[in-house]
């Protein structure tokens, strides 16, 4: 027979979680504070389609962890409820880069079913998406999460010239697309072929980051759901807005922060989260944007990172000598990873003037080289 546990200590078989899931990054919360006014101008660009009509198109914009993404899903859920006659798709860019991958997971949303991995030109493709919309009478809604990404490959120009002048091609064809993008560098009107501004016009809907009371608000839900009574006061909770606030309010670092910081509470056999598990969890949580970032890349943009962590601060053409006996990829692909990742907010590639070789870019990575080697090799 075993002793009791101790006051305040775990036994073996239980846990500081109530529903760990609550801390998960796709977990979509039952109620939604503070984006009342974004999800009635949502819904006002979105009404048209429930009578049958042509949607208008929405540019959402706003800093990471800041609920666009949660707006959209939790927008869908309801209008799925409303009528059958709207097809609502998400698409999420950093994995879909491409025009023919967008409207291959459009095919699915619209079927149910994956398109032919290969042989099927996106002229069919497109064929097929639009005759089922015009077939059944239904509505398209697109949402491109995470656009930017289009435009880092150069492929969102092409993307949207073939969402928004489907009816053009295909007669009653009715689509209607919200861009979301968390770049606030990016002007996505600006960077649009002229072809596309023409049609595109989008109502602009701004999400800022949230404030630390907002922040507070929102993770003591997740708190009251995803943990037991009693396993983090007051106190903690602050700390953990706090830090969430300094990472430029992104919600993402603050949710990961709860569920690191319960992990080490459980680690240390408590039932309750101290600050020192939050001030620790707060060593890996405030990479979670970093993650995410080097999560989407490929292979060969992964390797100029590698690269770039070891050679920090050099000339752009000394890392290609490396970047290029790795992967034997030319200057010209190079150059392009370069500006993505620049883009992405990973490096800063700057432009200086180097003796006798003219302007030159030197790279230096925006995040610790070791946090940014550890992520690329889990």
């Amino acid at each position: 027979m075993t002793d009791d546990p101790e006051e305040g200590m775990l036994s073996w078989d239980e846990s500081v979680f109530r529903d760990e899931h609550v801390f998960e990054i796709d977990y979509l919360p039952e109620t939604f504070h503070h984006r009342d006014s974004q999800m009635e101008s949502l819904k006002y660009a979105l009404r048209p389609a429930v009578r049958g009509s042509r949607p208008l198109n929405v540019v959402a914009r706003g800093p990471p962890g800041t609920g666009k993404t949660t707006a959209i899903q939790k927008l869908f859920t309801e209008l799925r409820a409303e009528t059958t006659d709207v097809r609502a798709v998400r698409v999420n860019c950093q994995v879909n880069g491409t025009r023919y991958s967008v409207f291959s997971r459009l095919f699915e949303g619209i079927f149910d079913y994956e398109p032919p991995s290969s042989g099927i030109s996106f002229k069919r493709l497109f064929e097929q998406v639009t005759d089922r919309l015009v077939d059944d009478e239904e509505v398209l809604v697109v949402a491109l999460d995470d656009v930017n990404y289009l435009f880092y490959e150069n492929e969102a120009s092409d993307t949207l010239y073939s969402l928004l002048r489907a009816h053009e091609e295909h007669a009653g064809a009715k689509i209607g697309v919200i861009c979301i993008s968390s770049d606030l560098d990016l002007d996505v009107i600006e960077e649009l072929d002229g072809r596309v501004q023409s049609v595109f016009r989008p109502e602009e809907v701004y999400f800022p980051k949230y404030d630390e009371s907002e922040i507070v608000d929102i993770l003591n839900e997740r708190v009251d759901r995803g943990f037991h009574d009693g396993v983090i006061s007051p106190r903690e909770l602050d700390r953990v807005a706090e830090l969430t606030a300094e990472s430029n309010g992104d919600l993402r670092v603050g949710i990961d922060l709860l569920r690191r910081a319960g992990l080490n509470a459980e680690m240390r056999a408590s039932t309750e989260v101290s600050v020192e598990d939050v001030e620790e969890a707060y060593d890996k949580s405030k990479f979670v944007h970093l993650s995410r970032a080097l999560q989407g890349l490929s292979d060969s943009e992964a390797a100029l990172v590698a690269v770039i962590a070891e050679h920090s601060g050099e000339q752009a053409g000394d890392v290609y000598d490396t970047f290029n006996d790795r992967t034997d990829l030319g200057y010209t692909r190079y150059s392009e990873i370069i500006n993505k990742l620049d883009r992405l907010g990973i490096i800063d590639a700057t432009y200086t003037d180097v003796d006798g070789r003219g302007r030159s870019r030197e790279l230096t990575l925006n995040y610790d080289a070791d946090a940014v080697l550890d992520r690329l090799e889990t």
